[in-house]
């Protein structure tokens, strides 16, 4: 979960940043005296959309260490820390990517792997996931971020955000061009009125709400897919559906208190939710 608020929050920080630094240089001039002008605006479209989340994942492991306090393992200090990087390097060998950094970091039970690239990502898990399970639940625990890895579940989620970040720009303007013209139908001005102004606007949170919803189901299918993975990698399905059972029983890992909001498990809030819950994930790993 924490990997994937993080990288949201930082692609929408990164967005409104790019918005206002278009403004200053004058970028965005897709608008015209005589409207928009359709292919300007696409352009300007894909820069904030793909700008935004490439940067994000370009961010997303210096964030992710800053945020969650991860020390890194340079060198191992007991042999708990050996064991830990000696497994991230086993199955980073079978699942053919480079060796990540391996950290951990202080906090409930949680685990996350993130980075733009395969071959220098990071695969970071907490004290309280190490302490309140069996080496081998803990073995498919670090599988299972080694799959997303492999899986190359960051890039794909940057190409879903770029896209859906550059329908929620697109179609906001469009849609407010449309919107001002009906309303000062008759009037003549040089340029957008505050219909325009205030569709955009209000069409940017709702269209960027649809857009998480998106987001986060292909976040919820990937889940799934790095189970398999994890399984896959351990030889057998078993390990990981007792770790996901434990985990089930285990207080999650907070978030930072600033993103504790974006914690919603229930109700409507389940289409934002980043994982399936754990009992469909025992379900589709004992079908797989």
């Amino acid at each position: 979960m924490k990997r994937i608020v993080l990288f949201v929050l930082t692609n929408l920080a990164v967005v409104v940043v790019l918005g206002i630094v278009a403004s200053l240089l004058g970028v965005n001039r897709y608008l015209t005296a005589n409207g928009l002008n359709l292919g300007s605006l696409l352009v300007f479209a894909l820069i904030m959309g793909f700008g935004g989340a490439i940067i994000s994942l370009l961010l997303s492991k210096p964030i992710a260490k800053w945020s969650s306090g991860v020390q890194v393992i340079e060198q191992p200090r007991n042999a708990d820390e050996a064991w830990i990087v000696e497994t991230v390097r086993r199955f980073a060998d079978k699942a053919g990517i480079g060796m990540p950094e391996v950290g951990v970091f202080e906090g409930e039970p949680n685990a996350f792997a993130t980075g733009a690239f395969k071959n220098s990502a990071l695969v970071a898990v907490s004290t309280g996931l190490l302490q309140g399970m069996t080496r081998e639940e803990v073995e498919a625990v670090i599988g299972h971020e080694v799959a997303h890895i492999a899986n190359g579940d960051m890039v794909t989620m940057t190409l879903i955000q770029g896209v859906m970040n550059t329908f929620v720009v697109f179609l906001s303007r469009v849609i407010g061009s449309l919107v001002d013209g009906f309303l000062s139908r008759g009037e003549q001005r040089s340029g957008p009125g505050i219909g325009y102004y205030a569709t955009t606007i209000v069409l940017d949170i709702l269209l960027g709400f649809l857009a998480a919803i998106i987001v986060a189901w292909f976040s919820r299918h990937r889940e799934f897919r790095a189970d398999r993975g994890s399984a896959e990698l351990l030889g057998r399905k078993q390990p990981m559906i007792n770790a996901l059972a434990r985990l089930g029983g285990m207080v999650p890992g907070e978030l930072p208190k600033g993103l504790q909001s974006m914690g919603i498990t229930s109700g409507v809030g389940k289409l934002f939710s980043t994982h399936p819950p754990i009992e469909e994930r025992i379900a589709a790993l004992q079908a797989a």
